[in-house]
C-alpha cells in the first residue's frame, strides 16, 4: 500500500518545463499544489473527527473503518462522518462532551 501511495504522488509530481513558466504564476501556484486555507480548514475538521471518533464508545473495528475512510478521503470523508455515522448514539453512551 505504501508503494502504491508513493507510485502515485511521484506520477502526480509536475515535471519542471520553463515552457510552462509562461504566465508568471510559481510553480505551487500553477499546479494548485500548497493547500492553503482550505487545507489547512480540512486538516482541523480531520483531527476533530478522529478525536471525536477515538472517544466514541464504538467498536475498534468502526472507529478503525470511520478513521481510515477520513485519512484517505479527507473532505468526502468528514461529510459521510457528519452525515452517517449516528454521532448522538455513539457519544451519549460514552459519557463525555462532544468536541
Amino acid at each position: 500500500l505504501l508503494q502504491l501511495c508513493l507510485t502515485a504522488v511521484a506520477l502526480a509530481a509536475p515535471i519542471a518545463d520553463e515552457s510552462m513558466k509562461t504566465n508568471g504564476m510559481s510553480n505551487a501556484q500553477q499546479f494548485g499544489t500548497g493547500g492553503g486555507i482550505f487545507g489547512f480548514i480540512v486538516l482541523i475538521l480531520d483531527i476533530i473527527v478522529w478525536v471525536e471518533v477515538l472517544k466514541s464508545s464504538r467498536p475498534p473495528s468502526y472507529k478503525l473503518l470511520w478513521c481510515v475512510l477520513v485519512f484517505i478521503f479527507p473532505v468526502v470523508g468528514i461529510i459521510l462522518y457528519w452525515l452517517f455515522s449516528d454521532r448522538a448514539k455513539w457519544n451519549a453512551e460514552g459519557g463525555y462532551e462532544p468536541i
